[in-house]
């Protein structure tokens, strides 16, 4: 993307007689408080009347020179010299009237240690397409479409609502054929065009991409990244990933990015050893380097680098309307022997395992986050039973709108890979997350990680026989949509993905060819749609008054019972869950209330490809005390399935015949 041409002489004018940079903007980077920063540093288009040209400005505060350099002075260190400020902040800075917009560029960086590096710039807006690692100049213009959006989620902040994720990676969601025959991933435009209708049609409230951040290799699905201010040239250009998201707001879906603050490459041209020395990530690496993915931890100990870090979660939800971040690897964040043997990590001041420089920053950015924009959502991918991942920092907890619920994935995941004949003795797995669902904001989480390295797809976890893994599967989906907490599924697992999910293709989209892979489609969109509908499902998805067991311990069947509800009687419905194959008649329930109840949802509808084992007439109520409620009824459990109930219509011993 870089533009070829013959050098120029430089007409690069001295730091003090023009900068972007104030004292103000000096004492807020440095006391860690600058979280704007992308508007001051990286390179800028300047035209003021007196100074016209591209502005840079880049932090380095142990380097000897520095030059910006590129095709327009063939790359040529002694042409586009930066000068340092007078200020002592480490920042050096220039303006040049012979770079325009479109040259790649990189800063030719002389450090006090003796090495010559050449860096991409840190706050580069774009970056050359991978392999190729220069930053590009560019200056994005893109007038938003979807200011009905961006006012609704303002007036809508508080508001309690449903979250049902479609979690994707833009590279192998689908993928389009080329004249000779090969396959390349869609467009940002492109994604518009087919990723935007399907999400709308199945029904999701929100969308999340792993990582879109540029990152030189393509095998670490984004959370490898050199350039956190610039969505991958991959797909096309920063207005393209921009028109991407408007596409998304107006058709009333939110977008969040997967934001990874927990780690980055060694690659030469990235953040590693930046000027020559350890200034992003900590020296020692007991603390600076990551065992399990090779990579550097950042020193958030450090002003300048929270600043860099919390600026970063500010700019993708100012300058791309994004609605929320899921933040990576909060675990390896919070404690220092994350993945580390004895003798392999530093204790704190305090002699524990926790990192205080860590969990600091984590609370201020969510502050910051929470402060500027309070209509969008943080989320923590947090493996561990940290107290208060998602309480307000106030009450001591770190800030997070909402967690994974890990826990809730790996027991129930563990718990359908059991043939049905032996549920009957793993039925804690399937109830336990009841007695913590509450602890947190959870999110209920089938995410990419449970579809690689071996594992397999969801699909391949289930047993039995081809109806049998369908229907386990349509009734995995049932019971995670009715239970507490916020919802998201990774790409595929909507049709039934049999094979593990493989960044270098497409899904398998050919399986919708196939009546079961159409009805576990239509079935979690219906479910999609049900969530919404009920409020009974959201309103209080993250508190105890939203649920009530009716009956936990009828293990002996492996059938549970369950009642959602919110603010009226009207919005309560009644769940039952059948974990064997076998069509159970005449299973009495206890209700909270008499008169006619009726089946509104059924997993093994013939139209999801079930078998079509229905309670189709209403059912009255009978007086006869169960589950420790006045009133029962009794009904058809399918088998495999998953059957919801409302109340139609009441009754009063006046509406009863004499």
């Amino acid at each position: 993307m870089a533009k070829k041409g013959a050098s120029k002489k430089s007409m690069s004018t001295p730091s003090d007689a023009f900068t972007l940079i104030t004292d103000f903007d000096v004492h807020l980077f440095k006391t860690g408080k600058h979280y704007k920063l992308y508007e001051k540093l990286g390179a800028h288009y300047v035209d003021n009347g007196t100074h016209k040209g591209t502005y840079f400005a880049v932090w380095a505060p142990n380097a000897k020179a520095i030059s910006v350099i590129g095709n327009f002075n063939h790359w040529k260190e002694s042409v586009h010299k930066l000068s340092p400020r007078w200020d002592e902040s480490g920042i050096w800075e220039g303006l040049f009237t012979d770079i325009n917009h479109g040259e790649a560029y990189k800063y030719a960086i002389h450090s006090n240690t003796g090495e010559f590096l050449e860096k991409s710039d840190p706050f580069g807006s774009l970056s050359e397409e991978p392999p190729r690692t220069a930053s590009i100049v560019w200056e994005t213009h893109y007038e938003w479409k979807d200011s009905v959006w961006m006012s609704d989620r303002k007036k809508k902040a508080t508001a309690k609502k449903p979250y049902s994720i479609y979690e994707v990676h833009l590279g192998s969601w689908r993928r389009k054929q080329k004249d000779d025959g090969e396959f390349e991933w869609l467009t940002y435009p492109e994604l518009a065009e087919q990723l935007v209708p399907y999400v709308k049609e199945m029904g999701f409230t929100h969308v999340e991409f792993l990582p879109v951040m540029e990152h030189p290799f393509y095998g670490s699905w984004g959370y490898q990244l050199t350039g956190y201010f610039a969505p991958t040239s991959r797909y096309g250009s920063p207005s393209d990933f921009m028109y991407l998201v408007d596409c998304f707001h107006r058709e009333d879906i939110g977008v969040i990015l997967d934001w990874v603050p927990s780690h980055f490459p060694g690659d030469a041209h990235g953040l590693y050893k930046f000027d020559g020395t350890f200034l992003y990530e900590h020296e020692d690496p007991r603390k600076g380097f990551h065992p399990d993915w090779k990579s550097y931890i950042f020193n958030y100990g450090r002003n300048e680098v929270r600043s860099f870090l919390i600026s970063n979660a500010v700019f993708w939800l100012d300058r791309y309307h994004i609605d929320g971040l899921r933040v990576d690897a909060v675990a390896s964040m919070l404690y220092l022997d994350y993945s580390r043997k004895a003798g392999e990590w530093i204790p704190n001041s305090y002699g524990g395992n926790e990192n205080i420089e860590a969990i600091s920053f984590l609370k201020e950015m969510n502050e910051v986050v929470y402060n500027q924009f309070p209509d969008a959502v943080t989320i923590a991918e947090e493996s561990t039973s940290w107290t208060g991942v998602s309480r307000p920092t106030y009450l001591g907890g770190l800030g997070f709108g909402q967690k994974w619920m890990m826990g809730w994935m790996h027991d129930t995941l563990h718990y359908f890979s059991q043939d049905p004949v032996y549920r009957k003795y793993h039925q804690n797995e399937i109830t336990f997350s009841i007695v913590y669902a509450f602890t947190e904001n959870f999110m209920l989480p089938l995410s990419h990680d449970e579809v690689v390295h071996g594992k397999g797809s969801i699909a391949g976890k289930m047993p039995g026989d081809e109806w049998q893994k369908f229907a386990n599967l349509r009734l995995l989906y049932g019971y995670m949509f009715t239970h507490p907490g916020t919802k998201l599924l990774f790409m595929g697992g909507e049709f039934g993905q049999t094979s593990e999910w493989n960044h270098e293709k497409s899904l398998d989209w050919h399986l919708l060819d196939y009546g079961v892979h159409q009805g576990l489609q239509k079935f979690v969109a219906d479910l999609n749609r049900f969530y919404a509908a009920e409020k009974a499902l959201y309103q209080y998805q993250f508190e105890h008054k939203g649920f009530s067991w009716i009956d936990y311990s009828d293990q002996e069947n492996s059938v549970i019972a369950y009642q959602r509800q919110a603010d009226t009687k009207e919005d309560l419905i009644i769940v039952i869950c059948n974990f064997t194959p076998i069509v159970r008649q005449h299973y009495r329930i206890g209700v909270p209330q008499r008169g006619f109840w009726k089946e509104v949802l059924s997993s093994d509808h013939s139209k999801y490809n079930g078998s079509g084992v229905l309670n189709d007439n209403p059912v009255m109520t009978s007086p006869v005390k169960f589950h420790g409620r006045d009133y029962s009824i009794s009904l058809t459990l399918p088998p495999l399935g998953i059957s919801v109930w409302k109340l139609e219509r009441e009754v009063s011993e006046f509406d009863l015949p004499a």
